[in-house]
């Protein structure tokens, strides 16, 4: 029997520890964390919808400056074209001397051609559509060249 007593004393101290490893096991697992508090949720007032004059402020004239207010009666389109007129002829001669791509210098001669009727135009801008890259483009310019001589040759 004491081989009984063996079993049943080491079945005790096994026992035992099993016991005090669950035990000691509950003692060291964690509380769950408990979840935290949600806020309160917050109410929304209802906003109007924005209007156009919301977003648009007053600019103000410089202060240095006059405003001088430009009558556009049909009498007057003679002062306006006149000075059109100063500054076409202005510009023609700083054209080549703008930083311009051969596009926009083929817009800015076509636009001098079509305000001044000067023929002398002509060679610049095809010069400037020959220089242009995009091929669809080159050939719109080059269109709007052909069409400009037309022009001068049935002026009807």
């Amino acid at each position: 029997m004491d081989n009984d007593q063996i079993v049943t004393s080491e079945d005790k101290e096994l026992a035992e520890m099993i016991a005090g490893l669950n035990s000691g096991a509950a003692k060291t697992t964690p509380d769950p964390i408990p979840e935290p508090p949600q806020p309160p949720t917050p109410t929304v007032e209802p906003v109007a919808p924005a209007t156009d004059t919301d977003f648009v402020k007053p600019v103000a004239p410089p202060v240095n400056e006059p405003i001088v207010p430009i009558d556009l009666n049909p009498a007057d389109d003679t002062a306006l074209n006149s000075v059109k007129k100063d500054v076409l002829n202005e510009l023609k001669p700083l054209v080549d001397k703008l930083d311009l791509s051969a596009e926009e210098k083929f817009d800015t001669l076509l636009l001098l051609i079509r305000s001044t009727d000067d023929k002398s135009l002509i060679k610049p801008a095809h010069e400037a559509a020959k220089n242009i890259a995009d091929e669809a483009r080159r050939a719109t310019a080059l269109l709007d060249i052909i069409k400009e001589i037309d022009f001068f040759e049935n002026p009807s």
